[in-house]
């Protein structure tokens, strides 16, 4: 299975602009650039890179992990999850780190916290990631 994005960019480094589009139209000439990327800290000016590692890292651990839940017989009402991904300029990404909030009716805190352990290493996105560090805290609410 094949998933596709498009990036065109136009113009150097700082002064130049681009946009991304995706297989499934979710984005469509989003724009992303310099600025949006390492000066803008309000994320409003358009996506980069890291947000969008930072998507699909929280959303791929929260399907992973409901399915682990529900195997246990303690299926979610809700799952709510953040990744935060870290880029250093000049560095590089360097880490992820996961937060999730759970409302998972009939688990204890300790069984719960084994099941995100497992999501956070079995997700596909955190394999992907292995070359940082990725760190999970897990609640519930």
């Amino acid at each position: 299975m094949d998933r596709t994005a498009n990036a065109v960019w136009k113009g150097n480094l700082k002064e130049g602009k681009g946009t991304l589009d995706t297989q499934s139209g979710t984005l469509k000439g989003t724009p992303y650039s310099f600025k949006a990327r390492f000066e803008d800290e309000s994320g409003k000016s358009g996506t980069n890179p890291e947000e969008l590692i930072a998507a699909a890292h929280a959303g791929c651990f929260a399907m992973q992990f409901s399915h682990f839940l529900a195997e246990n017989g303690t299926p979610a009402d809700q799952l709510d999850a953040k990744a935060v991904v870290t880029l250093v300029p000049g560095t590089g990404i360097t880490g992820s780190a996961l937060t999730v909030v759970g409302k998972v009716p009939g688990i204890d805190a300790a069984k719960f916290q084994e099941l995100a352990e497992k999501a956070k290493a079995g997700c596909p996105v955190s394999k992907a990631l292995g070359a940082i560090n990725v760190s999970l805290d897990a609640k519930l609410g």
